[in-house]
């Protein structure tokens, strides 16, 4: 019954690629083959007698319930014009420089990337700030519109990133099915909150490639970068600054310092990070009552679709292990050369491809629970692992042609600027990406320390 298994998930990519809606691709298509395994007799129906089961474990998930609180945190930021803030603060801090303003959105995208966590809303919001001021000045579209992809991306890995809190929930799970494998019946978990510090660095790393990336270009291509004489007065620069950091630093510092400091779940800390961002609203005047109509829409609407699909993934590993499925995954990497190495090889360019097609949380709750058990029952650290995942999927976020965030980019990027131009741009920092996987996976201490050290 194993090929039933290679052919339910090629039928499920199919029907995603034809565009019908996530969750009920996932649960339809998984459903159908089992009717049809139930009527023909090569699957147990006992399987789906697991499911509520499995529904009422999700509904129960104390974990999961820091989702919308981080999407009602992120859009509330996004709403109260932190970006803007922050970019003109910066801008008149670094514009005078040659490349100065690439590295405040740089910058800026990091901010809002530990504030916000949400890739879509930073890159339209970049672009829409950032990228008419970037040509304005003379910046070449390739550098403007590469700065702007890659530093909207950011909030893949720096932490809190919506997909950091459900990659921890799906390798815990499969961290302690590895476990009971090996005969551990006291399987350990990992917790958000390791998967949040074990990001930290490499997030910063990335940055810092980022910044070098910049700092190069303006040296060897100076025409693409003019520096510009900022017009507004540096009078009181110092006072503008802090006004303008101090308060995301204070509400990043609130929800990050309290989760990787054992003060508070994740849970908690998204409950303070979305007050925090309430009053933060309220400090700039942007809360009213259609404020708060529009982000709890919005935070009902993501995190409605985050849940469904949840439930459409549950349905469908659940048929997926009926067919052994996960036996055959087993056993394919285990038999590929190379062992260990060889199948975090071949993980890595699945779910690198899978990227250009379909969404980060779809990889996350239908593919790692299928690869996650078997690479970590190799011996793998799981947070080492979804911290490699995470750049990994952040990296297809920003490969032509497919990539979400060029997409994001281009709905909003003025006419002058093609398509080719975002292609070219985001080049370069695709090849980031990848020295940033491979350095992490030569140092893995560099998201295993700081974890080590905390917990």
């Amino acid at each position: 019954m194993e090929w039933i298994s290679v052919l339910l998930f090629a039928c499920v990519i199919i029907v995603l690629l034809a565009g019908f809606p996530v969750a009920f691709s996932l649960a339809g298509t998984a459903l159908s083959f089992a009717a049809l395994g139930i009527i023909s007799g090569v699957f147990d129906e006992a399987y789906l007698e697991a499911l509520p089961s499995r529904l009422f474990g999700i509904m129960n998930n104390g974990t999961l319930v820091a989702v919308p609180l981080f999407v009602f945190m992120g859009v509330m930021l996004e709403r109260s014009r932190l970006a803007e803030d922050l970019l003109d603060t910066l801008s008149c801090l670094f514009g005078a420089m040659r490349g100065g303003l690439a590295m405040s959105v740089t910058l800026v995208g990091m901010l809002l990337a530990a504030s916000t966590g949400i890739v879509g809303a930073t890159v339209v919001t970049m672009g829409l700030l950032s990228l008419p001021t970037m040509l304005k000045r003379g910046y070449a579209p390739t550098v403007a519109t590469g700065t702007i992809c890659a530093a909207g991306t950011l909030g893949q890995i720096i932490p809190p990133s919506i997909i950091l809190v459900l990659l921890g929930d799906v390798l815990s799970t499969a961290y302690q099915q590895a476990q009971l494998k090996q005969g551990n019946f006291s399987p350990e978990t990992v917790s958000v909150g390791e998967l949040f510090a074990g990001a930290l660095l490499p997030g910063l790393l990335l940055v810092l490639l980022y910044l070098a990336w910049l700092a190069f270009v303006a040296i060897v291509r100076p025409a693409s970068m003019p520096a510009h004489p900022v017009e507004d007065s540096r009078a009181g620069l110092g006072v503008r600054v802090l006004k303008a950091l101090l308060p995301p630093l204070m509400l990043i510092l609130a929800v990050l310092g309290s989760i990787i400091a054992g003060l508070a779940t994740p849970t908690e800390a998204a409950a303070v990070g979305a007050v925090g961002a309430i009053g933060l609203a309220a400090a700039r005047g942007q809360l009213d009552i259609a404020c708060m109509r529009e982000v709890v829409h919005r935070t009902a609407r993501v995190s409605s679709m985050v849940f469904l699909i949840l439930i459409g993934a549950s349905v469908f590993s659940l048929v997926f292990r009926g067919y052994h499925g996960d036996e055959f995954v087993r056993s394919f990497l285990s038999e590929i050369p190379g062992g260990v190495f060889g199948a975090m090889l071949v993980v890595m360019l699945l779910m690198f491809l899978l990227g250009f097609v379909l969404d980060f949380i779809e990889i996350t709750f239908v593919v790692v629970p299928i690869v996650g058990p078997v690479l970590l029952g190799m011996g793998l650290d799981p947070v080492w692992l979804g911290v490699m995942i995470a750049i990994n999927l952040q990296t297809s976020f920003l490969t032509p042609p497919f990539g979400f965030a060029l997409f994001y980019l281009r709905g909003v990027a003025p006419a002058s600027v093609s398509t080719g131009d975002i292609y070219r741009g985001v080049a370069p920092f695709v090849a980031i990406q990848v020295l940033a996987i491979v350095i992490l996976a030569f140092w893995p201490q560099l998201a295993t320390w700081l974890p080590q050290q905390v917990y």
